[in-house]
C-alpha cells in the first residue's frame, strides 16, 4: 500500500492498495476468523460469521435500520466514522427481512466491512497527522448505494475499495483459483473466458453455488481477476 493524492477532496492523500494485496488481507482475515469461531473455515462463509466479524470491529451493528427514511431510497448501507471511536455500521431492514435479498445482505455486510476495516484509521488520526488527513476529523459516513455496491468507479476510491473487499471476503482469491483451475482442466479451456459463453455461464453457475453469491457478484469479481473477458484481457491469475 502506498498513498497518493485524494482527488475526491476527502483527505490530502489517501491509500492506494494493489488488487493482490486487498485478496491476501481479506483471505488471511476472513480465514482466521472463520476458524476462530467455527474451529474450521467453510464455504460459502456462513452469513452470521460476517455479521460476527463487523460486531468484533465496529462498535455496533444494526441489521434493521430504517435508511430509506434516513438516507434515500438507494442507500442499502452507512458506515459512520467516529474520531475517537470505532465505527457505526447501519444495514437497510429490507436486506435482513426479506429472503430472496440474502445475496445482497452479504454482498452489503462485507461492503461496509471493508470500509471498517480499511478506511477507519483514516478518521482516528492525531493532530500530527492532521496535514496529510485534512478531513479526517468531519464525521463523514460512508454511504453505499445499491448500485455502486459492487462495481463503483475507480474514481470513487472509497467505494471502489469497498466493493473489491467484498467480492474479495465472499469468494476468497485462494478459493476462486481453485475453483477455475479445476474448471479449465476438465474442459481444456486456456485464457480468458466470454461471460455469455456456455462455459462462462457454468463457471458463474458454480461461482453462485460454492460462494451463494448473486451472478452479477460472480460476474463482476471474475472480470475484474481478468478470468471472464475478451481474448485480450490479461489474465493474472495463471
Amino acid at each position: 500500500m502506498k498513498y497518493v493524492p485524494d482527488k475526491t477532496g476527502r483527505f490530502r492523500q489517501r491509500p492506494h492498495y494493489l488488487p493482490g494485496e486487498l485478496d491476501d488481507e481479506c483471505e488471511a482475515t476472513i480465514t482466521e476468523f472463520t476458524r476462530e469461531i467455527r474451529c474450521d473455515f467453510v464455504l460459502p462463509i456462513p452469513t452470521d460469521v460476517l455479521t460476527k466479524l463487523i460486531e468484533r470491529d465496529a462498535q455496533s451493528l444494526d441489521l434493521y435500520s430504517d435508511l430509506s427514511h434516513e438516507e434515500g431510497t438507494n442507500v442499502e448501507g452507512v458506515t459512520d466514522f467516529i474520531p475517537g471511536s470505532k465505527p457505526i455500521v447501519r444495514i437497510a431492514e429490507s436486506l435482513s427481512e426479506l429472503e430472496h435479498r440474502s445475496h445482497r445482505l452479504r454482498t452489503t455486510l462485507t461492503h461496509e466491512y471493508g470500509h471498517v476495516k480499511f478506511h477507519n484509521y483514516l478518521y482516528q488520526v492525531d493532530e500530527g497527522m492532521a496535514l496529510l488527513f485534512a478531513d479526517a476529523f468531519e464525521r463523514r459516513p460512508a454511504k453505499c448505494m445499491r448500485e455502486r455496491m459492487l462495481d463503483a468507479p475507480v474514481s470513487d476510491w472509497m467505494e471502489w475499495q469497498a466493493g473489491y473487499i467484498c467480492g474479495s471476503i465472499l469468494m476468497p482469491i485462494t478459493h476462486v483459483r481453485k475453483l477455475v483451475a479445476g474448471f479449465r482442466k476438465t474442459r481444456n479451456l486456456i485464457g480468458p473466458i466470454a461471460p455469455t459463453s456456455k462455459e462462462g455461464l457454468v463457471l458463474l453457475a458454480k461461482m453462485e453455488e460454492t460462494f451463494d453469491v448473486s451472478q452479477e457478484a460472480a460476474r463482476i469479481r471474475l472480470l475484474k481477476l481478468g478470468i471472464l473477458g475478451s481474448d485480450k484481457t490479461n489474465n493474472s491469475l495463471f
